[in-house]
């Protein structure tokens, strides 16, 4: 095992798969799976690659998630060694993709593969959804996949998506939800003017300021059990022509909420428009729901996937609904329960993206030793 995973992830690495360029990755990675007996299924859309693959038709259905696509290099004069030429170092992989997440890919595959070895009659049935658009607009990616699944009325009872979730120590944190994420696009109108007469004018900022203050130091909630607080964070504040003498006409801010269950869509949604009018302001605001949240509880896939971790790195995971979004947010549709579980996540997006070597090999020892337990062999 140890080389053929480390063989998988290199093949993979030395793709430039930037999102959304496949370059090549799903191609590899079908031809293996239709050997192994999958059932292939492109969907592909906008210049977004993606496939379905499945083996056998009945319950439960196991499926491992993820993507293909990686985000730029940033400067390579930066790199030790290039990005795309996978490079061992004091027993470390680098390369851009080592943790997020081909190496994860690479792993779901050396899994498959020995445990189909193993269990060429297993019960149940194993999916794959692999994406080139997560790290992007994710429009045409995953969303797409689950739309088709869901309009044939296909369901998924246990997704692993190969996230790179570990903190510190490999097998010390497993993702079973994350937060929601909601945007605003907020327009403060005001009267330009010249800056000389401000009696003449009304100025955007200054009417904004207060209810940005207050915004700012809302407590929306106090999370529980499953998701921290609700934060509210603006992300980009624009106005003024670039002349130093002229009162702006409007100001433009754009805001997110990072939410759990705590709070509703509606209840942010209605709590802002409150604030902004008690302050009198004239406005104009538009919402984009970037994600619901989700959330999987204690059962099946995250007792088996703990389990495995426990037995094959010695430790159990800290179960967590930290961090951003993942594909995860649309799996969840069509899927009983989804989890996420990878190496650690360090180093990517970063200069110098590695992974161990040893924990990849234990990464898959752990998928292999999950879809184990969940198809009960």
């Amino acid at each position: 095992m140890p080389g053929k995973v480390l063989e998988y992830a290199r093949e993979l690495i030395a793709r430039p798969s930037v999102t959304p360029i496949d370059a090549g990755c799903q191609d590899w990675l079908m031809a293996r799976l239709e050997k192994l007996g999958f059932s292939l299924e492109t969907v592909n859309q906008g210049g977004v690659s993606n496939f379905w693959a499945r083996r056998g038709l009945a319950a439960p259905l196991v499926c491992f998630a993820g993507h293909t696509d990686v985000v730029p290099t940033g400067p390579l004069e930066q790199w030790h060694s290039d990005p795309f030429v996978p490079m061992e170092r004091d027993g470390q992989l680098y390369g851009r993709g080592a943790a997020d997440m081909k190496s994860s890919i690479a792993a779901f595959l050396s899994a498959v593969e020995d445990f189909l070895a193993e269990h060429p009659e297993h019960p149940g049935s194993i999916a794959w959804l692999i994406t080139s658009d997560e790290e992007g607009p994710a429009i045409d990616g995953t969303l797409r996949v689950v739309e088709r699944l869901a309009a044939r009325h296909e369901r998924i009872d246990a997704c692993i998506v190969g996230e790179p979730t570990c903190n510190t120590t490999f097998g010390d944190m497993m993702k079973n939800g994350r937060r929601g994420s909601l945007h605003g696009r907020l327009r403060i109108k005001g009267i330009q003017a010249h800056i000389a007469y401000p009696h003449l004018g009304k100025n955007p900022i200054h009417l904004a300021a207060p209810a940005i203050a207050e915004l700012a130091a809302t407590v929306w909630d106090g999370g529980n059990n499953d998701f921290p607080p609700t934060t509210w964070q603006i992300s980009n504040m624009h106005s003024g022509t670039g002349a130093m003498n002229v009162i702006p006409g409007h100001a433009d801010i754009a805001f997110n909420f990072r939410f759990g269950t705590a709070s509703s869509i509606a209840s942010l949604q209605n709590r802002v428009v409150a604030l902004l009018d008690q302050h009198g302001l004239e406005y104009d605001l538009e919402w984009e729901i970037g994600a619901k949240p989700f959330l999987t509880p204690r059962g099946s896939l995250v007792d088996a996937l703990s389990d495995a971790t426990q037995e094959i790195a010695g430790i159990t995971p800290e179960l967590s609904t930290t961090g951003g979004t993942s594909d995860g947010r649309f799996i969840s549709d069509i899927a009983d329960q989804v989890v996420e579980f990878g190496p650690i996540n360090a180093s990517i997006h970063k200069i110098d993206e590695h992974v161990d070597v040893k924990e990849l090999e234990q990464l898959a020892r752990i998928y292999q030793r999950t879809l184990e337990k969940l198809l009960h062999v």
